[in-house]
C-alpha cells in the first residue's frame, strides 16, 4: 500500500462514519428511531471497521513490522 492508498481509504473511512450520521437523521424524519438506527448502522460499523484497519495499519508501519511505501 502506499501513501495515496493509505490516505484515500482514510477519506473513505470519514466519509462512510458521516454518512451513517446523515442517514440516521435523515431517516429518522420519516421512520421511527429503531428502524432509523437499523438502516444506519451497517455504514457506520464498515467506517469502524476500515478506520480500525488504518490504524492497525499505520502501527505495523510506525513499528517497521509493514511500511506504507513512499513515493
Amino acid at each position: 500500500m502506499d501513501q495515496q492508498g493509505f490516505v484515500r481509504l482514510a477519506v473513505v473511512a470519514f466519509g462512510l462514519v458521516v454518512l451513517s450520521f446523515v442517514v440516521l437523521g435523515f431517516s429518522r424524519l420519516v421512520l421511527p428511531y429503531r428502524v432509523a438506527q437499523t438502516l444506519a448502522a451497517p455504514v457506520g460499523i464498515a467506517g469502524f471497521l476500515l478506520g480500525t484497519y488504518l490504524f492497525v495499519r499505520a502501527t505495523l508501519s510506525s513499528i517497521g513490522v509493514s511500511p506504507i511505501d513512499t513515493e
